[in-house]
């Protein structure tokens, strides 16, 4: 019995420390290219979707109208577009991240889902206003306001649906931004 003991013991003690030896001296896959650990999906998103669920708000504070659709364009474009790609026009680099960057204007294979239509806005909005960890997506509550999270958030919860014409221009690229005022420039 108490040589069972001490080997449960030894366990607990070596276990952890072959782990530290392994990713100290082995080779752990933290390059983009490398194959993901076991599980590792699974026990990433069980974290990340308990949290959502926990934290999300409930119902949007604005409505989806046309005016809140095109400042949410605008907010993508000038916030999202560069990762997530525009309407027909794929990221050059979001399908070289580790995990891939969700496209956010491409249909799911599966369904008539578009990029993440299918989930509540509330989801939407906690990944833009506190981004996900170890994945790239940024956190943007100190860079957007509310308002302006929800602008995009009601935007991409309606990217499956008939958008108005201004911003449905803005989210294909096709309007670029407005250029800047120039300090020296006469007012």
């Amino acid at each position: 019995m108490g040589r069972i003991l001490l080997g449960i013991v030894l366990g607990f003690v070596l276990m952890p420390l072959a782990v530290l030896a392994w990713f100290r001296w082995g080779h752990p896959p933290v390059a983009v290219t490398d194959p993901p650990l076991p599980m590792e999906h699974w026990i990433t998103h069980v974290a990340l979707n308990a949290r959502i669920e926990r934290e999300m708000p409930e119902a949007p504070m604005i409505q989806a109208n046309e005016q809140n659709y095109i400042a949410g364009a605008e907010i993508y474009r000038d916030q999202c577009a560069a990762c997530h790609g525009y309407h027909g026009k794929p990221s050059s680099f979001g399908p070289h991240t580790f995990p891939k960057t969700p496209l956010l204007w491409e249909k799911h294979r599966n369904g008539s889902a578009v990029g993440v239509s299918n989930d509540p806005p509330g989801e939407t909005y906690w990944k833009v206003e506190n981004g996900i960890r170890l994945t790239g997506m940024p956190a943007f509550k100190d860079v957007l306001t509310q308002t302006q999270i929800w602008q995009v958030t009601l935007l991409l919860a309606n990217a499956d649906k008939p958008l108005p014409p201004e911003a449905l221009q803005i989210v294909r690229g096709e309007q670029a931004q407005a250029p800047a005022a120039s300090a020296g420039a006469p007012k």
